[in-house]
């Protein structure tokens, strides 16, 4: 893995735009630059892709700390060494994905509701905030911290609260084996199979239902697939191409309709109204068409959810939920105190931030 550290190069580069008040782009392999809002026009690129390396890794400690510009098929090679896996199987759309960008994009794979999303593997994480301090939260190791965890605000922020330098996460043992089981089954069949499994102490690692299928990733050892595959049922998947590779990059056939996709975010039991995939054990669907914005977001937030425009979008109007009073009112302060020259990414959240 190729080490170079970037981190004072960097800081430069914020302190100088801090001082002529110029926003900045934040970019790293731009993987997932199609995901929110386009960033106001006249920012200046500042490219993290160099900042490369792995600062500490003892595998026993189950943490890693790595320079933000890592790539991260690189950091996935290197914990399938150890036998090691990234508990919220980040997503890549690319092969210049970053594992700064995996944690400034906050998106997590099919195994998120069973080993937490990304803001639960963050431990700390070092960042240039916008006055070109560079500022050190959380740690390396897994601890007790009290008081506010800043660090775990970096996930899903859209480097809109600092630039990342290194992040420091939990990674998990890999499974001994894995079993995939396919049913066939209508979508609510699905659902209902999905809420009563997830109630139980099994060994599942991803659940989807796509196509008039539903399928059950299975994590253990041998004995322990085997007998769950006997309690749950379903002809076992083939060997080739990895479904859930697939649905995590977004190649299944589903994605190659037209329109734009949407991600709904919702309790599981919800009842389903909207032709969808089901993934994360039936709380996260995807939807795909010309749908009325407002009336989609309005019904989500019943429901107790939120509904974000994915893909295929023109990045200029409202892509994400739109926040409550108080709680953009919170972000704006939490951006003041971090960024308040509104240096960083500004608007790709949210038009206000």
């Amino acid at each position: 893995m190729h080490e170079q550290d970037l981190g004072e190069s960097l800081t430069e580069q914020v302190r100088a735009a801090a001082a002529a008040g110029t926003p900045l782009r934040i970019a790293g392999g731009d993987s997932k630059a199609f995901h929110g809002r386009q960033v106001d026009a006249g920012c200046t690129s500042l490219c993290v892709a160099g900042h490369t390396g792995v600062v500490a890794y003892e595998p026993t400690e189950l943490a890693i700390t790595l320079r933000a510009g890592t790539p991260l098929a690189e950091v996935e090679a290197l914990l399938s060494e150890q036998g090691q896996q990234l508990p919220f199987e980040p997503p890549a759309f690319g092969p210049g994905a970053t594992i700064g960008g995996a944690v400034a994009s906050g998106l997590a794979g099919p195994r998120r509701p069973f080993a937490g999303a990304v803001r639960d593997a963050v431990l700390g994480v070092q960042l240039i905030n916008g006055r070109g301090e560079r500022l050190d939260f959380g740690g390396r190791v897994m601890k007790n911290v009290a008081g506010y965890d800043v660090s775990r605000l970096m996930a899903g922020a859209q480097g809109t609260l600092g630039v990342l330098l290194e992040v420091s996460l939990k990674v998990l043992p890999s499974p001994q084996g894995e079993l995939t089981l396919v049913q066939e089954v209508s979508a609510s069949q699905a659902l209902e199979r999905m809420i009563r499994w997830s109630r139980q102490a099994l060994p599942i690692t991803g659940l989807c239902h796509t196509d008039g299928r539903l399928y059950v990733r299975l994590g253990g050892g041998e004995q322990t697939l085997a007998e769950t595959r006997q309690q749950l049922g379903g002809e076992a998947l083939g060997p080739g191409p990895s479904f859930w590779a697939d649905l995590k990059e977004q190649r299944l056939p589903f994605f190659g309709q037209p329109g734009p996709l949407w991600r709904l975010s919702l309790p599981p039991a919800t009842p389903l109204q909207d032709e969808c995939l089901l993934d994360w054990g039936g709380a996260q669907r995807w939807v795909i068409g010309d749908l009325a914005a407002d009336e989609l977001r309005e019904r989500v937030a019943r429901a107790g959810g939120h509904a974000t425009l994915f893909r295929h979008h023109d990045g200029r109007g409202e892509v994400f939920h739109p926040l409550p009073a108080p709680l953009l009112a919170l972000h704006r302060r939490v951006k003041q105190a971090l960024d308040p020259q509104r240096l960083f990414n500004p608007g790709r959240l949210y038009a206000e931030l």
